[in-house]
């Protein structure tokens, strides 16, 4: 079987955990401090904060940006539900707006419409869904003509860029997820990104307790700190994110050609000045569960990333709204393998199962 995602750790990742155990210092330290330190530098932010975990990190970077009580957050609905939990769990109001059919990100001209009509937005979640960027420059000019936060959740984009610069570095505040199967991991674990100092500091809190020194504590706060077993991991996999990167690219484009005539399947598309770093290959089909069920045939694994949109999961029974575009793709896309540990062999066989079940 071609397994879906392939985790990638080996001797320098043992190493470094090795080298946490021997110091007995395995909680909170100098490895996550360092850590915090060399992901803000690779994204092009000036502070990090680390996590437990991904949604741990959305829920303290809102909580840093001051959304709570009484405000209202648009993000997409073609998304883990994690994205607009964090909002919930910050005590905030959660609307969505649908997504761009090509790109499956938040549509800007759809916020902007909402935005005209005068619909109140305190802050934007932006999505770069897949592993491509959200068009961050017009939904910053959004930004910044309506007088609202923005929050990129970067999950699945780690090293991804938007004109030249990296995901992580545009919005007010930033989060990132390094669970197992994403393009680097700390097996769990997550990161805020800002440049703001009082962002920092209400988030840096909010993840230890509200603490500001010792035992003071200012606010109330809850465990989300990220240990330094968790970091040494992800100092590794930050050296090799590089290599990581070019091999997803590499297989992407790889699978993009063997798919270019076969017909009826839409491969990710990579619009001008975007680089996409394909934390899912997701094409689009309009029989995605026969394809899906003969990829598995033919021992070749595959994913549904996400069959139900946020808005219809029980959990936002009551959310009004419809959202076409999203329920849609929830329909139709398919995430075939592409993490680095494939060859051509791999590729090849993806992409016979895949044009086997269309022809």
């Amino acid at each position: 079987m071609i397994p879906s995602a392939n985790p990638s750790l080996g001797a320098e990742e043992k190493r470094r955990v090795e080298a946490v155990i021997d110091s007995g210092m395995l909680a909170e330290g100098e490895v996550v401090e360092e850590f915090q330190s060399e992901f803000a530098d690779y994204c092009g932010a000036d502070r990090g904060i680390a996590t437990a975990n991904g949604t741990a990190a959305l829920h303290a970077g809102l909580v840093g940006l001051g959304v709570g009580e009484g405000d209202r957050v648009l993000t997409t609905p073609f998304s883990f539900v994690a994205t607009a939990n964090a909002a919930r769990l910050a005590g905030a109001e959660v609307d969505f707006v649908d997504v761009d059919p090509r790109t499956y990100n938040i549509d800007p001209d759809a916020l902007e419409a909402r935005l005209r009509d005068g619909e109140p937005v305190d802050a934007v979640i932006a999505v770069h869904l897949y592993g491509l960027p959200a068009d961050v420059g017009r939904l910053g000019e959004l930004a910044d003509e309506y007088d609202f936060r923005l929050l990129e959740d970067a999950a699945q984009a780690h090293g991804a860029r938007y004109e030249g610069e990296r995901v992580g570095s545009f919005g007010d505040a930033a989060c990132f997820s390094f669970y197992p199967t994403k393009n680097m991991t700390t097996g769990e674990g997550g990161m805020i990104l800002t440049d703001d100092e009082a962002v920092a500091e209400r988030a840096r809190r909010f993840v230890d307790h509200g603490r500001t020194t010792g035992y003071e504590h200012a606010s109330v706060g809850h465990n989300f700190r990220m240990t330094n077993l968790a970091a040494a991991i992800g100092r590794a996999q930050l050296d090799r994110l590089p290599e990581f990167t070019r091999a997803r690219r590499e297989n992407a484009a790889g699978l993009t050609d063997r798919l270019a005539d076969v017909p009826g399947v839409v491969t990710p598309l990579e619009p001008d000045g975007y680089e996409h770093v394909y934390h899912q290959y997701t094409v689009r089909v309009p029989d995605r569960d026969a394809l899906r069920d003969h990829l598995e045939s033919r021992d070749v694994g595959s994913g549904v990333y996400y069959p139900i949109p946020i808005h219809e999961q029980p959990a936002y029974e009551g959310v009004s709204g419809s959202y076409p575009v999203a329920e849609s793709c929830a329909e139709e896309v398919l995430s075939l393998p592409v993490h680095p540990e494939l060859d051509e062999a791999d590729l090849d066989r993806i992409a016979e199962a895949t044009a086997g079940a269309i022809v």
